[in-house]
């Protein structure tokens, strides 16, 4: 094949030469070429090996929709991989490499794949891998032994390692209406909807508007098309209430009304702007939003269907017209509808040789035989290509068609060329409209899905809807625009547009059964053979064709294949295609880059909560890190400490004297109706309703499944009013809990819930001289025994602010818990540590907290990992036996009183050395032989006050094992050494200090 520039036309700028690399070969584009018109413009025809078979691949597509030419891009010291060469734009000093190739793209030894086809058909994973070895091996599965040799041939580029030195942003943005795609139609829908005085946002994933007009050839109001298109745009663009975002991408459509888009900020420059991003990502809430994302040729399904010089008609079309590129010097068009016919036309206008048209229909429209004979043949009706020829394409073989009946007849004639130009009709680009809601709607006019019906407030516009052609596209759009409109603009005269009426319905033929391998999807190496044997195999639902077939899947998510594989399954099973049905589309529409998603934010979507008293943490030196959503004090670090010493010395200093811990982040819900305390009995595995005003509980909630939830205190302020507390990480699962069953299962209960987590600040204040402490800032109350005794609660003031304070620990030391408004946070803190000073507090941070924690034996959300029970944490003393409730019906289920369940223990380190949260237990082994799990260790320190390295873990058997002897087995940290089993109980298990 050779592809050839034009000496005119196009839109590129042939007056600006820009030089690029591919495969380590410099070459020369123009610019306003994407790299893969300027590959072709260089007669590179050969641009990757396929994912399975390492077959040839050429260009196939000229836009997102390219399943082929994916290449790795070198730029900024990172290698990014699988970009498809047709989205991106030439800049000077573009450095490419193809992918899937090895030791080089026109030799790749991973070729020989073709040779076994017969083994990698649909399913080959599963059925060829699963056996077990016999030999030396024996009991190994085949998949172990294969795994690496499959790994490093399968895929497609390399991702690099390096990191990523460019900025990423985001952006949130609020309008009217939201225009997907800058077409004809899109372009009038903007006009329509701003004239209304509504707010747009025009998003186009392509660096200029326009659409398929900057290339169809046809005239607007007397004018090119893409012309017509750019004047359009500027005029929208000078408006103050449009925004027009162009080389932007939406790739989902979410509820409410609420789109993601990538905008593509710096792809296209040689360097970017200092401060400037590479890419930015947009979050969208619409109140309208009109779809015009137009359509995508899809292929014709025939043996030898993905040679290089095989592409589709419309991109054969876009690259004469938009890149002044014929893509052969012998060009046949192979078709089912009259579009293919312009694409003719227009390759015979730009200097290429049409040699041939080939219909499978036995008549055409007077148009259509009126763009053949601009083309310069006679269109060969009744005909099919059943196969083609050459490494890169030299001939394609026709034989007679009847399309009624998909039987092939007569001899097979042989016709030379180097690049076929295929269409087998469009269909509408519908992922957003299915992401949105519900099953598209078959049409068999178009032999294409259309959109469902609405469920969000969004309207179609063009070819979206099937309205295929340019006038119909520009009515449809205005019309769009006008609806999204809230005032009405007037209905100002459509533009004229001069084009041939072509009959762009396809003949329902998608596939030409002959001799040789027929690919359906060419970028997952999906062949009709395996969509007939997902069939024989029982894989007939769409859903399970998708997975088992790989059909769809990766970038392309069914682009050019999806109609044509459903067309397969539907001839082997004898139903029309609306009966088989098709796959929902997800996002992304196409890839997203990492980076952009995780853009100016560390957890995506997600608020940074910080407590009343955060920035006095910042201020002391605290090292800060992220808990559930909340940003906590790490440790307060001297000049010099490690994360370890640090925490060593604030537990130290707890047990010591005294110690002071922000809490603000324990989930707080009020509780409140004269069914209070019968609702906390039925939540709660222990009694409530027996609690006493000014007094607190611990409690434990069970799932319906009888498996552990949650754990906090509840403190009883009123007769009908009680104050809940829950673990930081589950505060809002817990809401949700108790909304649930108070809405759904007993909305007789006369209770009001109010998360208050926000409305406290907390500190808990822990130690010996806890109390001393205390009784030297507290007025109003006493803080003695006898006044506030472990779990009571009185009502005083520190430094002027109303405080209530409770007697508890989870430190394991005589402690208290101070609670103040919000408002109020950081003055009582202060108050707090001047009162501490004397003698010698000492604020500490998470670190020590579970230090604390561990050494007491107290479990939290390490150890309620949704899989154990009350008995499994030694917590069965707190079930009830007096009442029911939620879990209680089904927690002594077999399986969940089994003995040899993994149960709560402590675990010593005997030589010395850290244990390492995740790390399993074992009885036996090594470190090259890891041994078999007899469980895992939640969490680990440094226990100052036993001077060893300790962890809690759950292990089979639990209580049953302690005082033996077993091995932590971490292959992650390279750690195997000897532990012992012991009670989770390590420091004070009589609790003498905490009720001291």
């Amino acid at each position: 094949m050779s592809a050839r520039r034009t000496s005119t036309g196009g839109l590129i700028d042939r007056s600006r030469t820009v030089r690029f690399t591919f495969d380590g070969k410099t070459y020369t584009g123009c610019a306003g070429d994407t790299l893969a018109s300027a590959l072709l413009a260089n007669g590179i025809t050969l641009v990757g090996r396929s994912f399975k078979y390492h077959r040839p691949r050429g260009v196939y597509t000229a836009g997102v929709d390219e399943p082929n030419a994916l290449v790795t891009v070198f730029k900024d010291g990172v290698r990014e991989p699988n970009i498809p060469a047709t989205q991106i734009e030439l800049y000077e000093g573009l450095e490419a490499e193809s992918q899937n190739r090895f030791p080089s793209l026109d030799y790749d030894i991973s070729a020989l794949n073709q040779l076994a086809g017969p083994l990698f058909g649909a399913g080959f994973y599963y059925k060829t891998f699963m056996g077990p070895v016999v030999g030396p091996i024996k009991g190994t599965r085949f998949w172990m032994v294969c795994e690496h040799f499959i790994r490093r041939a399968a895929g497609l580029g390399r991702a690099g390692y390096d990191k990523d030195p460019v900025r990423y942003e985001r952006m949130n943005a609020f309008c009217d209406v939201l225009v997907l795609g800058a077409g004809p139609a899109g372009l009038m829908a903007a006009e329509a909807a701003a004239k209304g005085g509504r707010r747009v946002i025009l998003a186009e994933q392509e660096p200029r508007a326009g659409g398929a007009a900057n290339w169809s050839g046809e005239t607007i109001d007397g004018k090119p098309a893409a012309g017509w298109a750019k004047t359009m745009a500027e005029r929208l663009a000078a408006m103050d209430n449009v925004r027009l975002l162009t080389r932007t991408t939406v790739w989902g459509y979410y509820d409410g009304n609420n789109l993601a888009a990538l905008e593509r900020v710096g792809d296209h420059l040689a360097a970017r702007p200092p401060g400037a991003p590479r890419h930015r990502h947009w979050s969208i809430r619409a109140e309208k939003v009109v779809l015009a994302t137009g359509a995508f040729e899809r292929p014709i399904v025939f043996p030898g269907n993905d040679r290089p010089g095989v592409m589709l008609a419309g991109a054969a079309e876009r690259y004469a017209n938009q890149f002044g590129v014929v893509p052969g010097e012998k060009v046949a068009v192979f078709t089912n509808n009259d579009s293919a016919y312009r694409a003719a036309a227009a390759l015979k206008k730009a200097g290429g040789a049409v040699i041939a048209i080939i219909d499978v229909r036995p008549e055409i429209s007077a148009a259509a035989r009126g763009l053949a004979e601009e083309a310069g043949v006679v269109p060969l009706l009744g005909h099919a290509v059943v196969g083609t020829a050459g490494k890169r394409l030299t001939k394609i073989m026709v034989q007679r068609f009847d399309a009624a009946t998909g039987r092939l007849s007569g001899d097979v004639r042989p016709v030379e060329a180097d690049c076929l130009a295929v269409s087998g009709g469009w269909s509408p680009a519908i992922h957003l409209a299915s992401q949105a809601g519900r099953n598209p709607a078959w049409d068999g006019r178009l032999n294409a899905f259309l959109p469902p019906e609405p469920t969000q407030e969004w309207t179609g516009a063009g070819a979206f809807t099937g309205a295929m052609t340019t006038a119909e596209a520009l009515s449809t759009g205005r019309d769009a625009g006008l609806a999204a409109a809230s005032k009405k603009a007037s209905r100002a005269k459509l533009p004229e547009v001069a084009a041939p009426a072509l009959e762009v319905n396809p003949a329902p033929v998608f596939e030409i059964k002959a001799d040789g391998k027929a690919f359906v999807d060419l970028q997952n190496d999906v062949t009709a053979d395996d969509v007939r044997l997902a069939h024989r195999e029982g894989f007939v639902s769409v859903e399970h064709l998708k997975r088992y077939t790989t059909l769809g899947m990766a970038t392309d998510q069914g682009k050019t294949s999806n109609v044509p594989g459903l067309a397969i399954m539907a001839d082997a099973r004898g139903l029309p295609i609306p009966d088989v049905g098709t796959t929902r589309f997800r996002p992304p529409f196409s890839p997203v880059s990492i980076g952009s998603l995780a853009a100016e934010k560390h957890q995506h979507f997600k608020p940074d909560r910080l407590t009343p008293i955060h920035d006095w943490h910042v201020e002391r030196g605290a090292r800060m890190m992220e808990v559930g959503l909340w940003h906590r004090p790490m440790i307060y670090g001297d000049p010099g400490e490690t994360v370890e010493q640090a925490y060593i010395r604030e537990a130290a200093a707890v047990r010591a004297s005294v110690g002071i811990v922000d809490v603000s982040t324990l989930g707080k819900i009020a509780v409140k109706g004269p069914d209070a305390a019968e609702f906390l009995d039925r939540v709660y595995t222990n009694m409530f309703s027996t609690l006493a005003v000014g007094k607190a509980r611990y409690g434990l909630m069970l799932r319906e499944d009888g498996i552990a939830f949650d754990d906090g205190t509840t403190w009883r302020l009123g007769e009908h009013d009680f104050l809940m507390t829950t673990t930081t990480a589950n505060a809002g699962n817990v809401m949700q809990h108790l909304e649930y069953f108070l809405d759904v299962v007993w909305p007789d209960l006369r209770v009001h819930l109010t998360s208050v987590t926000d409305q406290w600040a907390g500190a808990a204040v822990g130690g010996p001289n806890a109390r001393k402490m205390l009784e030297a800032c507290v007025t109003r109350s006493k803080v003695d025994n006898e006044t506030l005794p472990f779990m009571g609660i009185v009502h005083g003031e520190i430094a002027g602010a109303p405080v209530m304070i409770c007697r508890l620990s989870f430190s394991g030391e005589l402690a208290y818990e101070v609670y103040c408004g919000a408002g109020h946070g950081t003055h009582v803190w202060e108050a707090l540590m001047e009162a501490g000073e004397p003698f010698g507090i000492t604020p500490y941070g998470m670190e020590a907290l579970g230090t604390l924690r561990i050494e007491k034996g107290h479990v939290t959300g390490a150890e309620i990992d949704g899989r154990t029970t009350a008995r499994d944490l030694y917590l069965d003393w707190m079930l009830s036996k007096k009442k029911p409730f939620i879990g209680s019906a089904l927690m002594d289920r077999e399986g969940l009183i089994d003995k040899n369940r993994i149960r709560l223990v402590g675990v010593v380190s005997l030589d010395g050395q850290p244990l390492g949260g995740g790390a399993h237990i074992v009885e036996k082994g090594s470190l090259e032989d890891l041994g078999e799990s007899i469980g895992h260790i939640t969490a680990f320190c440094y226990s100052p006050a036993l001077s060893k390295y300790i962890g809690l873990a759950l292990v089979k058997g639990g209580k049953a094992r302690h005082g033996t002897r077993a091995f932590v087995s971490d292959a992650l940290r390279k750690r195997f050494g000897p532990v012992e089993i012991v009670s989770h109980h390590f420091f004070d298990p009589e609790g003498s200090r905490m009720h001291g």
